[in-house]
C-alpha cells in the first residue's frame, strides 16, 4: 500500500513536469517517424561478372530486396555464376535472409525481415 502511494506520487510528478496538465490535448510531431517507417527498398540488378557480386551483397546488407538477373553470366561463364551464387548464399545465411530462383534467369534475394513463401 505504501509502495503504491510512492509509485503514484512519482508517476504524477513526472507527468506534471513533462506535460502541462491544464491543457486538453498534447501536440505530437510525427513527421520524422512517418518518413522512416514503412519504406522497403527493392532493387533490380544484373549479375554480369563475378565482380558484380560485391555490389549485390552490399545491397543485401543495406536491407534491400534484390531481384537479380543472372542470365548474362549464366550464358557467359557458368563457373563464375556458381562462385557468385555461393558468395551471395553465404551472405544471406549470415544476415538471416532468403534466396529463391525464378526459372533459370532470375534470383530473388531477401534480407532478414522478409521471407519467401514457397
Amino acid at each position: 500500500m505504501v509502495l503504491e502511494k510512492i509509485r503514484g506520487i512519482a508517476k504524477k510528478s513526472v507527468v506534471d513536469e513533462e506535460f502541462d496538465v491544464n491543457e486538453d490535448y498534447i501536440e505530437v510531431d510525427v513527421s520524422e517517424a512517418e518518413k522512416k517507417q514503412g519504406k522497403v527498398i527493392i532493387r533490380v540488378d544484373k549479375l554480369e561478372s563475378f565482380s558484380d557480386t560485391e555490389r549485390v551483397v552490399k545491397h543485401l546488407r543495406d536491407g534491400a530486396l534484390v531481384f537479380l538477373k543472372i542470365k548474362n553470366l549464366r550464358e557467359k561463364d557458368m563457373g563464375d555464376l556458381k562462385r557468385s551464387v555461393e558468395r551471395i548464399k553465404k551472405t544471406i545465411i549470415a544476415i538471416g535472409g532468403d534466396i529463391v530462383g525464378i526459372e533459370q534467369d532470375w534470383l530473388i534475394l531477401t534480407p532478414d525481415y522478409a521471407r519467401i513463401e514457397r
